[in-house]
């Protein structure tokens, strides 16, 4: 009779054991999730909770963004878990670097993991890298801000919370049109990035339909990224009244900084890249006053669900959020909705999840801090309003 008992626990155990693994398609172990250094939120109970990975570059030069991110995604990880629903969520974060290479060693670290749904990655150029990793796989990815195409282009589960790349250039060129903020134009983007490359694409294209004169087109690379007198003082020489920078915070701040230096004082403005020029190191935020972008995302919203996001940022991380934080608390939100609606459990397989979220994506409208009445279409763009946002004492503030 012991025996016999003792047989019946051993297969509860097992059973029990099989469960907390939740059945993905993705391999790895559910043990020790926590104590790895890529981990961040992991409330919910083993086997209870749907295991959600993203990668990000969290060190070097790009950190403000990965970290605004996993920091966004951590926020409603940890409401959501403690709400108590239905939906609990694992979350593993690691650090990419903003470098393609490392963001396929960080896919993998997470796949071994056992990662079911996915955040991808940050940036472009290291999402782009993983992006048919998450194809061929049949893990569903919904990223905060890769906004190249190429990140989703030929790939049905791999979609965008933020805007696409061209959009972004198309709705400057329609914003500075439409509000009439510049008569001669001068553009300094990146040519070896396709972030900056793809939105000076389209933003040219819709300048011109729009009657919009550029007078400057100037581009820098990343080893050139540190003196911009040559394209400063062509487009000054060709009369700029607005300078267009699709391009990422870092650069934007010297070329502030070296246009004040030389008396040149256009008007400037950016798109998402340029969101967190108020946090660089160093770097003199007064100089920044009157900098015009297009962002999801304003912090000074009065709504309930803006100031509720913003304080609890500031409370546990001691900074305004970014929208790139912004964006990655309505992913995981967005994932919630879904996975409500499809009826989704943590024991179906990655490949199972993956079919339900791309059928829920398709058909589905959120609301959001970025956003109200979201959808995205079967390439995994999202459509959305912009806002304009100008900076202002130190803040960003709405158009």
């Amino acid at each position: 009779m012991k025996k016999k008992l003792s047989m019946l626990l051993a297969g509860a155990m097992l059973a029990t054991t099989l469960a907390a693994c939740g059945g993905n398609s993705t391999g790895g172990t559910n043990g020790g999730a926590a104590a790895d250094a890529g981990a961040d939120t992991g409330t919910a109970a083993v086997g209870a909770a749907f295991k959600l990975g993203g990668h990000g570059p969290l060190t070097g030069g790009a950190a403000i963004y990965g970290n605004a991110v996993k920091n966004g995604a951590s926020i409603a990880v940890e409401e959501i878990n403690a709400a108590g629903g239905a939906v609990q969520f694992d979350l593993k974060f690691e650090d990419d670097e903003h470098d393609p290479e490392k963001a396929a060693n960080a896919y993998n670290a997470l796949k071994d993991w056992g990662m079911q749904l996915s955040l991808s990655g940050v940036t472009s150029k290291p999402a782009e890298a993983t992006s048919a990793d998450h194809y061929s796989d049949r893990i569903f990815a919904l990223t905060p801000s890769a906004s190249a195409v190429a990140v989703t282009e030929g790939k049905d589960n791999v979609f965008q919370m933020c805007f696409a790349d061209p959009n972004q250039g198309t709705a400057s060129a329609q914003y500075i049109a439409d509000q009439k903020l510049g008569t001669k134009i001068a553009i300094i983007y990146k040519n070896d990035d396709v972030y900056s490359t793809g939105i000076y694409e389209k933003f040219t294209a819709e300048a011109a339909a729009k009657g919009l004169e550029i007078v400057s087109t100037t581009t820098f690379t990343s080893s050139s990224q540190t003196d911009f007198s040559v394209q400063l003082n062509e487009a000054k020489n060709a009369g700029a009244d607005l300078l267009f920078l699709p391009i990422y915070y870092d650069a934007a701040s010297l070329i502030l900084t070296q246009a004040n230096a030389m008396g040149y004082a256009p008007k400037f403005f950016g798109v998402d890249g340029m969101d967190g020029i108020l946090t660089v190191e160093g770097f003199d935020t007064a100089l920044a006053e009157g900098v015009m972008l297009l962002t999801p995302f304003n912090a000074d919203a009065e709504d309930e669900l803006t100031r509720s996001f913003v304080t609890k940022y500031q409370e546990k991380y001691g900074e305004v959020p970014n929208q790139f934080a912004a964006d990655a608390y309505d992913c995981v939100y967005a994932y919630k909705q879904a996975l409500e609606a499809a009826g989704c459990t943590p024991d179906m397989t990655a490949e199972a999840l993956c079919e339900a979220m791309t059928a829920q994506f398709t058909s589905m409208t959120f609301n959001g801090l970025t956003g109200e009445n979201m959808t995205w279409d079967a390439t995994g763009a999202v459509a959305k309003s912009p806002k304009g946002m100008i900076i202002k004492n130190g803040a960003y503030v709405g158009m």
